[in-house]
């Protein structure tokens, strides 16, 4: 089993890891622009070469399966701290003035739906349970897209995998719950709270700006940690933006306006699709965000490889960092070496049945 990566002591500016081989090894230094246009270039290739749009298509259809759930689950957060119906109803009333209305026709009864959801009670953690159990299908599958970007296999077994993926879900259901908080405290919700809490129109003022940052912060954190803890990869450390996720987030939101823009002066969906057109504007939007997303890990794992190849590391193929588990590709091994000696030995046992002296023609 490889050594896990080590920070380097001394100079926080300069990182050192162990490679493969054990040797500590420096890969902090700057990219010139050749190495840039090099990142550029394999990681666009990358991109196509790991089938990411098919992987951002498949990622989309789990999000649209996890979101009811994640719905029902955000609900049950909130039914914990008696936010529920107020937080959940201010929300609509926010997202009412910014989303489409035949989008919004579609999506209200959604949420309407969820806001019949239980009181606390044991009934309230069974159901939220079950919910992020559903609701996790889009943390797996980003992880298994991960794999597939930095180039290792799964070897977390099923138990570590899943709890692991369990305990991130709720992870980003937590957060946005938080989220869902601070978009709603704003405007004359937060001059009440502020009244009541004695708070001065000047701060009310800053947290009307401040909040926006939070959300930012929530959204840079949310991102961080799926690129950082979702695949089978031991990474140096963990960052809080890399350069990656930066430009992802800032594409992503560009994109959103650009659909959004498209969507009300071009788009000719509501006479085409009908009923279902908030449905497949939702995945537009989400397919788009998700290739985002994984052009953005892609762009981080050449990052780290040219910094690896600057450094000397043999990372042309392969990047040289230790895995999280080998344990279930070990069993898959085992598996695969058992299904092929069974089957040589059949080949072998048809053989011997058709050189049969018993069989074979007498003279």
């Amino acid at each position: 089993m490889s050594t896990p990566p080590a920070e380097a002591s001394g100079d926080p500016a300069r990182t050192a890891v162990n490679d493969l081989d054990g040797r500590t090894v420096d890969r902090s230094g700057r990219l010139s622009r050749p190495s840039w246009m090099f990142v550029i270039r394999t990681a666009t290739g990358g991109f196509f070469r790991d089938q990411c749009i098919d992987l951002a298509a498949g990622l989309s259809f789990r999000m649209l399966l996890s979101l009811f759930p994640a719905l029902v689950s955000l609900v049950s957060i909130l039914s914990l701290a008696g936010q529920s119906g107020t937080v959940v109803s201010d929300v609509m009333d926010e997202l009412e003035r910014i989303v489409p209305s035949e989008t919004w026709s579609t999506v209200r009864p959604l949420l309407d739906s969820v806001l019949d959801t239980p009181s606390p009670g044991l009934g309230l953690f069974v159901g939220l349970a079950i919910s992020l159990w559903s609701s996790s299908g889009y943390v797996k599958s980003f992880g298994r897209a991960m794999n597939r970007v930095v180039g290792v296999e799964e070897g977390r077994g099923p138990v570590v995998f899943n709890l692991v993926m369990y305990l991130l879900t709720l992870g980003m259901l937590v957060l946005g719950a938080l989220a869902l908080l601070v978009f709603v405290l704003s405007g004359p919700l937060a001059s009440a709270i502020g009244g009541v809490l004695g708070m001065s129109d000047v701060t009310l003022a800053v947290w009307n700006v401040a909040r926006w940052f939070l959300l930012a912060g929530i959204v840079v954190l949310c991102v961080a940690v799926l690129y950082h803890a979702t695949p089978n990869l031991l990474q140096p450390r963990f960052r809080w933006l890399s350069i990656g996720a930066l430009i992802a987030i800032i594409v992503s939101i560009i994109a959103t306006a650009g659909v959004t823009f498209y969507v009300s002066q071009f788009g000719t969906y509501n006479a085409t699709y009908g009923a279902l057109t908030g449905v497949i504007i939702f995945l537009f939007w989400v397919f788009i965000v998700n290739g985002i997303l994984l052009f953005g890990a892609e762009l981080d794992c050449e990052i780290e490889r040219v910094r690896q190849l600057q450094a000397g590391l043999p990372a042309e193929v392969t990047l040289q960092l230790p895995v999280r588990s080998t344990k279930l590709t070990q069993r898959q091994a085992r598996q695969e070496e058992d299904i092929i000696r069974r089957g040589h030995n059949l080949r072998l046992s048809g053989g011997a049945s058709q050189q049969d002296p018993d069989a074979l023609p007498k003279h």
